[in-house]
């Protein structure tokens, strides 16, 4: 049976050699390109940014993107045929920047859709940020109230790379296939927490503290889950030789395993994302750089048969780089089958990224193909690739009939975008 892929991006770009047969990119939303000086919650950011997807059993689903203008993180289901919904209003906080969304389906209900992001209420500490989350029990029609989960002063979500150099995002939800919805961030004073809701988001867990250090902040978590085990990984700040950690939890979430480092390395370990397929095997993905958090990097793959104690040598895979990319950074993960598929930044120069690649393995990650560049996904009138207050976003994912990856692109004082390309296994 065919397999549609959905993909989120910009404009034209080389035609990719993967065996897929992509469709023209169709635009989602279109915005203002000002991004003036941080002033907090005062400051004039009219652009859009911040894509992210989930994709139904039937070859839908739904988008999510912030309206940086309004404040507003927005939701809008879309059809297989490309008709889409009206885009709903999710966090209603039109004084607060609402930022960088994860979008998840219930596997138990799909007309229940959850959204959790970064909220900049600055509530005492020396950083904004706290975790908002929010539900739809109708399809995407309509989302209830949204909820504080982590309730902290001390700026949820943000990733404190260097002292004075953070990255927004830094925060991931996922559901089992029970429907237990899992919730991970850091905070700007380097703890790592974890929280959890049995009852489709109605009530979360206190947050559970993973890792608290103040001098070696977590960041980026990642969370996936399979087998009854969760897995939780990170990176680290203020170490410019920083390992991916991982930490697992038998018991449903009440309490993890010590952390490990999961490969050790000369450079920094970065973004890391992980997903379980259907034997039990962890794939996990991150970027990799030489030089520091900001220098060159490329995406390794690893993988652990043994539920995340050991894991196979790191592999890269964003060699060669795919058009005139010199950098790789930030990467997604997505299963499908034997499929592993894996999108990630490409920089033209170190300063902004422009476009995505995509390598793919047909053999459950023995192997992976060429990578190359996703046709769509550089802006044709130059503009870079958005995320522009953290691009630890999840912009790749699959359903049962598809996959979707997002970008957005903004081009300073003229325009942003967000688009979506079809495309299928041929």
């Amino acid at each position: 049976m065919r397999t549609w892929l959905l993909v989120l991006a910009a404009c034209s770009a080389p035609v990719i050699r993967e065996p897929i047969e992509w469709s023209p990119p169709i635009e989602i939303a279109h915005g203002g390109g000002q991004k003036g000086p941080w002033k907090q919650n005062d400051s004039v950011f009219n652009y859009i940014d911040d894509p992210t997807v989930a994709l139904d059993a039937h070859g839908g689903g739904y988008i999510a993107w912030v309206d940086n203008d309004a404040k507003e993180v927005l939701v809008q289901r879309f059809e297989p045929s490309g008709w889409r919904r009206r885009a709903v209003n999710v966090s209603r906080t039109p004084t607060v920047f609402s930022w960088l969304p994860r979008l998840v389906i219930s596997p138990r209900d799909p007309k229940r859709v959850f959204v959790l992001w970064q909220e900049m209420v600055f509530s005492g500490g020396s950083h904004g940020g706290e975790i908002y989350f929010a539900r739809s029990v109708d399809g995407g029609r309509t989302f209830e109230t949204p909820i504080n989960v982590s309730q902290s002063p001390n700026g949820d979500g943000n990733a404190r790379i260097e002292p004075d150099h953070l990255l927004n995002g830094s925060l991931d939800l996922i559901a089992d296939t029970g429907g237990t919805l899992y919730a991970a961030w850091s905070d700007y004073e380097g703890t790592l927490w974890f929280s959890r809701s049995a009852d489709d988001g109605s009530h979360f867990t206190p947050p559970l503290p993973i890792v608290i250090n103040r001098t070696r902040p977590a960041c980026a978590p990642a969370l996936a889950t399979g087998g009854g085990v969760i897995y939780l990984a990170w990176t680290i700040g203020e170490d410019p030789r920083a390992d991916i950690h991982l930490a697992t939890s038998s018991d449903g979430g009440e309490t993890f395993t010590p952390a490990i480092v999961v490969s050790r390395t000369a450079g920094y370990s970065g973004a890391p994302k992980i997903a379980v397929d259907v034997r039990g095997t962890l794939h996990l993905v991150h970027s990799e750089s030489r030089d520091g958090p900001f220098g060159r990097s490329h995406i390794r793959y690893m993988r652990s048969v043994d539920h995340g104690r050991t894991f196979e040598a790191p592999r890269e895979i964003s060699a060669p780089p795919p058009h005139d990319a010199t950098s790789a950074a930030f990467p997604s993960l997505a299963l499908d089958g034997e499929r592993v598929i894996v999108t990630w930044e490409l920089y033209p120069a170190l300063e902004h990224p422009r476009g995505l690649a995509l390598a793919f393995s047909a053999d459950g990650g023995v192997t992976f193909a060429r990578p190359t560049m996703i046709p769509g996904s550089r802006d044709s009138g130059g503009g870079d690739n958005g995320s522009l207050q953290g691009r630890l976003m999840r912009k790749l994912a699959v359903g049962d009939n598809g996959l979707a990856v997002v970008n957005s692109a903004m081009l300073g004082d003229v325009r942003s975008r967000v688009w979506l390309i079809r495309g299928r296994w041929r």
